[in-house]
């Protein structure tokens, strides 16, 4: 997996996830771990709450919190292919891991994979908040 992780110190907050003003948000895997200082800066970011997984509409983006107890990288892949099936043209998933070390923790190369098969690419990767590792995927650029 090629992920270029995202050192630029003015790159804080919720903004490094690249969402903006008035973007609808759909949430994927919520339970009582979730980071929810981060949940609360990305809502303070697009200005509205984030959807759940019962959202039946078109979204601009979409957060995955995954663990390794959550699944194998075949119930990833299928999770994934949902998150992007109401995403809007140019939508990223960012999928949110605890980082390494940590319980739960999910490798790399298993979200890589997953987006292999999900027709999605990892593109960056970053400290999302002080125990999950984001990474953002995209799908890859159509040629014209």
């Amino acid at each position: 997996m090629d992920v270029t992780a995202t050192t630029d110190p003015a790159a804080s907050g919720a903004g490094r996830f690249g969402f903006t003003a008035d973007q609808v948000i759909q949430e994927w895997g919520f339970d009582d771990d979730v980071d929810q200082d981060l949940r609360n800066e990305l809502t303070d970011q697009v200005g509205v709450e984030l959807v759940d997984e019962d959202y039946g509409d078109v979204t601009d983006s979409a957060i995955v919190w995954w663990r390794s107890d959550d699944g194998d990288s075949t119930d990833l892949e299928d999770l994934l292919v949902d998150a992007g099936s109401t995403l809007d043209d140019g939508g990223l998933i960012w999928v949110l891991v605890p980082k390494m070390g940590s319980r739960g923790h999910v490798p790399a190369a298993e979200i890589g994979e997953a987006a292999q098969i999900a027709g999605l690419q990892p593109t960056t990767s970053l400290s999302a908040a002080p125990g999950w590792l984001g990474v953002r995927l995209a799908a890859p650029g159509r040629g014209k």
